[in-house]
């Protein structure tokens, strides 16, 4: 009967499954900064055309792409979290000499991410930034019309 290979830290394999991991809990991080990042563009783009249109009935409309942002946001957050999470679990494995050869290269969260995206959106890292966007909407929304003039859309006829 063949044993199995006992796996430590100096390990090719298993250097190589926790690069892996590494690697895709990155990924996540990147994909919630860029949430982030496309949400203003997005909102900072309707807005600018609603106080170009003078019609400021349609900054509500920027709370659609904020609350599409926000739960993609979470969800990357908790796939970020439940990777970090089987990254520790395998850490700890490693650290208590039980890794085996079915540990190696299984890349899968550590658990459920559906409730940890629940946990996500009350994250610091989730509502302040989003609670701040619809906090600006809504202020464009009440006080665009007490901003602008009668005239300030008006265009000089040409000559």
């Amino acid at each position: 009967m063949a044993t199995q290979p006992e796996y430590d830290a100096n390990s090719e394999a298993v250097r190589t499954h926790l690069t892996i991991l590494q690697d895709v809990i990155r990924r996540m991080a990147g994909n919630s900064a860029s949430c982030k990042n496309w949400c203003i563009v997005l909102v900072a783009a309707i807005l600018v055309l609603v106080t170009r249109t003078g019609a400021p009935a349609y900054a509500l409309l920027a709370l659609l792409p904020a609350a599409l942002f926000l739960f993609l946001d979470a969800y990357y957050l908790a796939l970020e979290q439940a990777f970090r999470q089987s990254y520790d679990a395998f850490v700890a494995k490693l650290h208590e000499r039980a890794v085996t050869l079915t540990d190696l290269y299984v890349v899968k969260p550590g658990r459920p991410v559906g409730r940890q995206m629940l946990i996500s959106l009350r994250s610091t890292s989730v509502w302040p930034f989003y609670l701040a966007l619809v906090a600006a909407i809504l202020l464009v929304w009440v006080l665009l019309p007490a901003w602008l003039p009668g005239d300030w859309f008006s265009y000089p006829a040409p000559p």
